[in-house]
């Protein structure tokens, strides 16, 4: 009798698997509510990449788990520090090994490393890559951009054409110091790189294009900007901006012990270029709009993915 049940309980388990029941059941104990859980504060910067990461993570946590989640906007500098520090538990923005090596260098050992949860960035300086308008000509040519070179290197020759100007963002992101040097490396005298922010870097970028005048702006890959318009990195033959890279995602040490169900999620947290973009570009059409929701949206449009990183599933 005892062997009979036995086998009928193993008949409704692959029932319930080949239903796909079981996978839901173990999803449910996965993501029930932590008790009592710490707020997870996770410091993030005002980045396309860094504000979609920082939010998606936080929703699956909340609206998952139940488990609490504060998000610190701040600078690229100060986040680091501050999860060196332990005012934050997280930052999931590191772009290494070059973008941010300088952060690196310097709060690398007071911070835990769990590894890439993007792979294949990459950062430089960007222009149009085709002007306004029809991208081809009557004959089949494709339009020339405002700007047509290849390479940093041509770019002293049109400074005059160019007011002197490259667009950056925030002065502390690791891009800027990047631009910094390629200034002494390229003998770019008389540039001047602009401050600001990355909104006020894409909106220059948007005003230039729909103007067809010359423009060189910092860039980065992943970001909507690449898929909404025709852009190109120029060729950086001296290598200032580094190769291809990662970002990872670094914590103080001792959340492990402190709050280990935030700790599994942040260590099983990855996605790639495509999947990330999805979520730029809803956050960013239509004039932008609230990221947390725009997150919740993704999460929901792909169960598979988030299942992974709550431990009861495979990725897409």
């Amino acid at each position: 009798m005892i062997v009979t049940r036995i086998q009928r309980l193993g008949d409704t388990l692959n029932r319930w698997k080949r239903a796909g029941l079981l996978a839901v059941l173990m999803s449910a104990a996965a993501c029930a509510p932590a008790a009592d859980a710490p707020t997870l504060r996770i410091a993030y910067v005002d980045w396309s990449s860094s504000v979609a990461s920082a939010n998606v993570v936080c929703a699956v946590l909340r609206e998952r788990l139940g488990h609490p989640c504060e998000l610190i906007e701040t600078t690229a500098d100060a986040m680091w520090r501050m999860v060196a520090d332990g005012e934050a538990d997280a930052l999931l923005s590191a772009w290494l090994p070059d973008t941010h090596a300088q952060y690196y260098a310097e709060y690398g050992d007071r911070l835990a490393d769990l590894g890439p949860n993007l792979v294949g960035t990459r950062a430089g300086l960007v222009i149009p890559a085709v002007g306004v308008g029809r991208q081809t000509g009557g004959r089949g040519e494709r339009t020339r951009p405002a700007l047509d070179i290849d390479s940093i290197a041509q770019l002293a020759d049109h400074r005059q054409a160019l007011g002197g100007r490259i667009v950056g963002i925030d002065p502390a992101a690791g891009i800027m110091s990047a631009t910094e040097r390629a200034f002494g490396a390229y003998d770019l005298e008389g540039f001047r790189l602009v401050k600001g922010s990355e909104t006020a870097m894409t909106q220059a970028l948007a005003d230039a294009i729909a103007r067809n005048a010359p423009i060189v702006v910092t860039g980065w890959e992943p970001h909507w900007m690449l898929g909404r318009w025709s852009l190109k990195f120029l060729d950086d033959p001296k290598n200032v901006y580094g190769g291809r890279g990662s970002i990872h995602t670094l914590v103080r040490p001792g959340l492990a012990r402190d709050d280990p169900q935030a700790q599994g999620i942040l260590d099983r947290f990855e996605w790639d270029s495509r999947a990330m973009e999805q979520l730029l570009v809803w956050i960013h059409q239509d004039g932008g709009r609230d990221p947390y929701a725009q997150a919740l949206r993704w999460t929901r449009a792909n169960p598979r993915r988030v299942q992974a990183w709550l431990g009861t599933g495979l990725a897409d």
